[in-house]
Formats: structure tokens, sequence, C-alpha cells
């Protein structure tokens, strides 16, 4: 026999975030029927599962309930909708705090070459064993012009001449970035798909050849440092809004840090105090 529990948890959902949301700002069934123009039978059927609103519906009750993008989301995905996010503003004065911590993080983790993206992989801070690292491979007027992770990543100017393996690692990128397409829409992730997938270094099937693997939040790298190869492994970590759906409720940042398997190599080697770079975090 099947278990329809999990149904009825799904199907429910919305209503329990409805019910919440009305008892914190303490609206009735009825005051808030009258704010979005439908009957309180229709908000009462919504909250015990019997109807789901439409996009245009749950939009306006996160309206009339003065919700915020994340409470906003929260309430779209419980409806089955696809969640709206807006482009973080790292430089915003408001953010002061969010800026401290991350380079408090990135100077934490040095020796080991560490940087700060946004969701469009956009760097917003890298620490002095990044600069340091990668000026022992390619010049310091081409590593100052850098500021987008995929766009290094997938560059044989940049480090993708680097990472092992690069024909299936690229096409895993590349997908979770058709992915991303394909639930955002957002024209910027569009353009960032197309262009990447132009990248003379992306094999002709990697459509192919990424249904075939999953999603990786570490690959593997190896280095050329003064004349001997060295792997590393670079990890991320994600630094995002707490709640159920965290990654999808709102912005998110994420730590890129890369770890050579040998550890006895010694990093701080090229971690000397005159280095220096536009989005260096000290």
């Amino acid at each position: 026999m099947k278990d329809s529990s999990t149904d009825t948890d799904a199907t429910l959902a919305f209503g329990r975030f409805l019910k919440f949301w009305r008892s914190v700002h303490k609206v009735s069934q009825e005051q808030l029927a009258a704010l979005i123009n439908f009957s309180p039978r229709h908000i009462s059927r919504l909250e015990n599962g019997v109807s789901r609103p439409s996009l245009s519906m749950a939009n306006d009750i996160a309206s009339a309930l003065c919700l915020g993008q994340r409470d906003s989301n929260h309430l779209l995905i419980a409806a089955g909708f696809v969640p709206k996010l807006s482009q973080l503003d790292f430089q915003a004065p408001e953010l002061k705090w969010l800026r401290k911590a991350m380079t408090l993080s990135l100077r934490a983790l040095d020796p080991y070459p560490a940087m700060v993206v946004n969701d469009f992989n956009d760097i917003l801070m890298v620490n002095r064993g990044w600069v340091g690292l990668y000026t022992q491979t390619i010049t310091k007027a081409a590593l100052d012009q850098v500021t987008n992770n995929y766009e290094f990543l997938f560059s044989r100017d940049g480090v993708g001449i680097f990472i092992s393996g690069w024909e299936d690692t690229l096409s895993v990128i590349l997908m979770s970035l058709e992915q991303k397409t394909l639930f955002s829409n957002d024209p910027r992730d569009r353009t960032m798909r197309d262009r990447l997938a132009k990248h003379k270094n992306v094999p002709s099937d990697w459509r192919q050849r990424a249904s075939k693997l999953e999603p990786m939040s570490s690959f593997r790298m190896q280095i050329n440092l003064n004349g001997e190869i060295k792997k590393f492994i670079n990890v991320q970590s994600t630094v995002s809004t707490l709640g159920p759906a965290a990654v999808l409720s709102g912005p998110s940042l994420h730590i890129n840090t890369l770890y050579p398997e040998d550890h006895a190599l010694d990093l701080w080697q090229f971690c000397s105090s005159d280095l220096n770079h536009p989005l260096l975090s000290d």
C-alpha cells in the first residue's frame, strides 16, 4: 500500500506557510481575502490543501502579508513555483559586516588559494594564497584582468590547461549552468552559458558527457610550479540564506579553495608581503 503521508505534507506545505504568516501579522482569513480580492472560503481551502494558488495569487499573498524576498520565495516554492532572486550588491554600505566576515574567512584560509564568488561566479574577493599561486603560472597583467571564475576555468589562457580530466570537469560545470538557466530563465545565465559553450576547449559532446556524470562540489587540478606538476583539489563551500530552501530563497556566496594533495607542499613561499591584486581581500 502506498504511503500518502509525503504527498499530503507536500500538498499542505503552502497552507502551513500561509497560516503561519497570517498568524505572525495577525491577519484573519477575511482580512486577507479582502486584501487580495478573493473569498474567505478560498483562503480556507488554500490553508487546508484543498486548493493551490496561481502564481499571481501567491505573489499577491506575499505582497499583502509584506513578506521579504526570503519568505516570499519560501511561499512560492511551497506553492510549486520558481522563486525570484535578486542579485546581491556585495559593495552595498549595509553589507560592510559581510565583507569583513569574508575577508577574515579568506585570511584564515591562507596560504591555501581561495576566492569568494557570487551566484554568477563573479570573483568578489581573493586571498594572498590565490594571488601568490597564480602569479607562478600566468603574468600579473593577465591575472589582474580576471573577474569571473567561470571564464578563468574555461580559458586555455587561464587555468583551463591545468584541470585534470578537463573535458569531463568543464562538461559538468557547463551542465550545472545549463540547469540553472533552465530553472531561472535569467538572461545573464543564458549569456554566460552560450559564451562558455563556445570556448574551444569545451568538448562538442559536453551534454552527453555531463548526463553520465553527477555534479561536483570539488574537482582536481594540476599546476606546474617551478617545473614540477603539483596536484590540487578545488573545494567549494556555500554561504547562503538560513532556511529550508537556503540556496533558492536568496542570493548566495561561494568560497572556492585549493588544497594541495601533497601535504608537504609549502604554499607560504608564494605569499610574500608585496603581493597585490584589484580583488585582494586585504
